[in-house]
């Protein structure tokens, strides 16, 4: 029996059939948690906003995770049923089965894990293996990983493994060395020092297999087997400032993201802040320049990215807001982003009797300059060094820019509102690929009300509208909300693309949605149209096509 199917046969094992004593001392005292999760769509074709007949007429996306745990020893499985994936996910999800599962054991100074793991090393930009279900998104590592804390204030973090592709694994290797130190922790265990400073480096390498593509008619490109990356990171902080930053470098990494070239890539993210009583500010900034970093070098979709470039603008929560999300790009980018939080003191003529809650957020993307590399004459040319770029200049196109201030107070115990002003500039062709379309201007205004009537009811009245003379033209949102907790809520939705140039395209997306909790069950159920658009997390993106019916989700844990 291969080892880790025999690894695999014991975890699910142990998870499955808790009262088999095989093992009397692992399975003894131990304790099982998880959680599940189901969402299903049952779709009505509507072609005039362009939700077509689905075949299934019901598509269904499902999950359970399962924990079992007894003192040092850690072993889990999550069991995932895409027939067929929801509308919007990769078709490759397809089928049903244990894509995640893994062993650990930890004492004081070691934590050894098998199988599937999850792993960032810093703020991520050489590696981070994550999930994000809203996207269909998973890139877990199967392989190994080691945690070693040899004393305190020091943790360093060795792996190797590959990467998930669906239903199978991608075709490269990723292996990861982290090391952090706490140097307070190290040198000054008394806490003496008021100023607080923490180093840490990572290097990780991916290897597939060297192969050969063709670079035009008569020249072909040897594209490395091995590529390495490596970072340096610092925190410092002391009273009510803090200073954070990570650089990043990646050796010469031809794919098909950067139209195989050999340059460098490099990111730099800094980030500072201050906080007091009624007072929070932070500013962070992030130049990022041929960074795209996959476990397979000719993969262009959303999936085997081994690093993570974080967007340094702000994720909207409303749903005009959130129409036009930014997508990292990681051929290059200039970005920088402020917020400032302020509470206007409770009592005063502005305040009010509870106070005031400001925020305040700009955040702009740009391009980076690119001049042809020596010796070449166009930029980007396959098989070249690609382009030179000066490190601290932003680039003339612009990529997306948000300014938004939000508002909220609490008028008496029992009504609060929230009101909303975003203005943001869109590079439609740049982050939709809309070859020619001028850059969306929009203004967005939103008002959130909430009135509570006693304890349990409540009533939410949200109005949204957006202008702007690009696009699909301006919109329009409203909202009602009533709940009765902890159990019950019901809400009544639509969004109205009023502005559309076309006229003939001028729809309404009615929705009708209700829910059900108990305890740690929740069943919701929603029916109505949904536009057309994309859902961003962090920068990361997925299309959202247009439907019309029923969803239905359902969680749980225990």
């Amino acid at each position: 029996m291969k080892p880790v199917f025999f690894v695999k046969t014991v975890v699910i094992g142990l998870l499955l059939l808790p009262g088999f004593v095989f093992s009397q001392s692992i399975l003894e005292g131990g304790k099982v948690s998880g959680n599940f999760q189901l969402d299903a769509q049952v779709y009505r074709a509507d072609s005039a906003i362009g939700a077509y007949e689905v075949d299934e007429e019901m598509r269904m996306n499902a999950f359970a995770n399962l924990l079992y745990s007894n003192g040092n020893f850690n072993a889990g499985m999550r069991f995932e049923t895409y027939l067929n994936p929801i509308l919007g996910f990769d078709p490759r999800y397809k089928g049903s089965g244990v894509p995640y599962w893994f062993g650990s054991w930890q004492n004081d100074q070691f934590e050894i894990t098998v199988g599937n793991f999850y792993e960032q090393f810093g703020s991520g930009m050489v590696l981070r293996s994550y999930e994000e279900r809203n996207l269909g998104y998973d890139n877990a590592l199967k392989g190994a990983r080691v945690r070693f804390s040899p004393a305190q204030g020091i943790t360093l973090k060795g792996l190797i493994g590959t990467q998930r592709f669906f239903w199978e694994q991608g075709p490269g290797i990723v292996r990861g060395l982290d090391g952090e130190f706490a140097l307070n922790d190290i040198f000054d265990k008394e806490g003496k020092i008021p100023t607080r400073l923490t180093l840490g480096g990572s290097f990780v390498s991916k290897y597939q297999p060297r192969e050969e593509i063709a670079a035009g008619p008569n020249a072909m490109l040897d594209l490395p087997a091995n590529v390495t990356a490596w970072a340096a990171r610092f925190n410092l902080s002391s009273g009510r400032f803090a200073f954070d930053g990570e650089y990043a470098n990646k050796i010469n990494d031809p794919s098909a993201i950067n139209n195989y070239i050999y340059k460098e890539g490099q990111s730099l993210l800094l980030q500072a802040t201050y906080s007091t009583r009624g007072l929070g500010i932070i500013a962070s900034a992030k130049r990022t320049d041929n960074m795209s970093f996959k476990s397979k070098r000719t993969e262009t979709g959303n999936v085997l990215d081994i690093n993570y470039l974080p967007a340094l603008t702000r994720q909207h929560a409303y749903s005009l807001s959130a129409m036009y999300p930014y997508a990292t790009q990681p051929n290059g980018e200039m970005a920088v982003q402020g917020q400032i939080n302020y509470k206007i003191p409770r009592g005063s003529k502005i305040g009010g009797k509870y106070g005031t809650d400001v925020a305040v957020n700009f955040s702009r993307v740009t391009s980076i300059v690119m001049d042809p590399a020596e010796g070449e004459t166009a930029v980007g040319q396959p098989g070249t060094l690609g382009y030179s770029s000066p490190f601290n200049v932003f680039g003339d196109e612009l990529y997306f820019q948000d300014l938004n201030i939000e508002l909220q107070r609490k008028f008496t115990n029992s009504f609060k509102m929230l009101v909303s002003y975003v203005y943001l500039k869109y590079n439609i062709d740049v982050i939709e690929g809309h070859a020619g379309d001028p850059m969306v201007n929009a203004h967005i205004g939103i008002i959130d009300a909430t009135h509570r009537f006693d304890n349990k009811q409540a009533l939410k009245l949200e109005y949204q509208h957006l202008l702007t003379e690009q696009d699909k033209g301006d919109w329009l949102q409203f909202l009602i909300e009533y709940t009765f907790a902890p159990k019950w809520f019901v809400t009544v939705a639509d969004q109205y693309n009023y502005g559309n140039p076309d006229k003939d395209m001028r729809f309404h997306y009615p929705t009708l949605s209700a829910g059900y909790t108990n305890g740690s069950n929740r069943l919701s159920l929603t029916y109505g149209k949904q536009r057309e658009g994309i859902v961003c997390v962090g920068g990361v993106c997925r299309n959202v096509p247009a439907s019309n019916g029923l969803t239905i989700t359902l969680t749980s844990s225990f």
